[in-house]
């Protein structure tokens, strides 16, 4: 079936992960013949907007409903592909799909919907505390989201008032989750189990395999307190010129990895790169360090690794620890240990042999589970089993 799909995308400041999931698939779906029209909304338009009537749009955008109301009022679209929808887009788009009886599909890329700065992470830990919570009153004592009371207060007004209309529950016919564990969190928090589906990300094109020539370990992406960053570079005062550590991406802790790179001896910082020259310096790095200690929905630069035979040490935790085979496509440390982690790195680097094994291992994961190919077949199954059971619903409310 030829779908003509109205994709929605609430672009960041700093591309990342999501941004180049979504594209991803919007080439692909293109090659394969179906319509796409996208309608994205920009953070850099939040300081023009101002904070009080971005507040308002979060919880109920009035804007994005009459935008999303003229394109779908023609009636040739078929799929509301909703990816990020936060903070300019809102829940208010789903109810325009439900009055053209157009199925509705939301992909949780992060725990938005559970926890006001959508990582389950605070002061350096996990944290659960609004998981499940009518009212997230933790998030907003804590000021979870950029430390500030009135974006964390939105949130989770956001969250209670949508959760009271039904919003997610009765206007989103199939949510897709990256991982299994991101599933789980959602049924844990209440989400219907038997319309929540997984679907990881991919990588398009193939970047092919890398030579993993270069004696050194790469990092790639934000750079955060989550992310591990701390971590990393404490284990790698161990580790120093014994396997060089590049690190690539940019952040809030970029000085504090730009004067580590200036002390330290086998720590270098290359700052922000393009996919291409990250997927050069990823196929020719020994491993790859994925070291985040929250809960990550997916782990997309642990994909792109594969895909570049290159295997990846990483943290045992949510749901970058199910895409990494601990032992196979490379390793597992303790979140957060830099110790562990510095013995991980050294473990690896003792057997040239598993090393070889695990190159192979990872591009054969790759291959079996996160190619273009792959990730069609599934999406296309998605969007017939919403396209059904959305049929069933309306039928049901004759």
């Amino acid at each position: 079936m030829e779908f003509n799909i109205l994709t929605v995308h609430n672009r960041y400041l700093i591309r990342g992960g999501e941004d180049e999931s979504v594209d991803s698939q919007i080439r692909l779906l293109t090659q394969k013949g179906h319509k796409i029209t996208l309608l994205e909304y920009f953070n850099t338009d939040i300081e023009k907007i101002g904070k009080i009537r971005t507040a308002a749009r979060t919880i109920w955008s009035s804007k994005a409903y009459r935008e999303v109301e003229e394109i779908l009022s023609g009636g040739k679209y078929n799929i509301l592909d909703c990816q990020n929808t936060f903070p300019l887009f809102s829940p208010s788009i789903y109810y325009v799909a439900s009055k053209h009886k157009i199925p509705v599909i939301q992909t949780l890329r992060n725990y938005r919907l559970l926890c006001p700065n959508a990582l389950f992470f605070r002061e350096g830990k996990v944290c659960e505390d609004c998981l499940g919570k009518s009212v997230q009153w933790p998030g907003i004592k804590h000021r979870c989201y950029r430390e500030s009371f009135l974006g964390s207060t939105t949130l989770a007004v956001t969250n209670y008032v949508h959760n009271s209309l039904g919003s997610w529950k009765k206007k989103v016919d199939l949510f897709i989750t990256l991982t299994e564990f991101a599933r789980k969190k959602y049924i844990e928090a209440g989400f219907p189990e038997d319309r929540i589906v997984v679907k990881p990300n991919f990588v398009y094109p193939d970047p092919g395999v890398g030579s993993g020539s270069g004696n050194y370990a790469l990092f790639v992406g934000r750079l955060t307190e989550e992310k591990g960053i701390r971590t990393l570079i404490n284990a790698w005062k161990q580790i120093g010129t014994e396997l060089p550590l590049k690190i690539v991406g940019e952040g809030p802790l970029s000085d504090f990895v730009r004067k580590a790179a200036e002390i330290y001896h086998g720590i270098e910082y290359l700052g922000k790169k393009d996919i291409n020259e990250v997927y050069k310096i990823m196929g020719d790095a020994k491993v790859l360090v994925f070291p985040s200690e929250w809960y990550e929905t997916f782990g997309r630069v642990a994909i792109e690794a594969f895909a570049k035979g290159t295997p990846v040490i990483a943290s045992n935790i949510g749901a970058v620890a199910e895409v990494v085979r601990d032992g196979v496509t490379g390793l597992h440390f303790q979140p957060g240990d830099s110790n562990d982690l510095a013995e991980k790195v050294k473990l690896f680097l003792s057997n040239p042999l598993r090393i070889s094994e695990m190159r192979r291992a990872a591009r054969k994961e790759y291959e079996e589970k996160y190619t273009a190919d792959r990730n069609y077949e599934m999406l296309m199954e998605i969007y017939d089993r919403a396209t059904s059971l959305a049929k069933a619903s309306y039928k049901n409310r004759r």
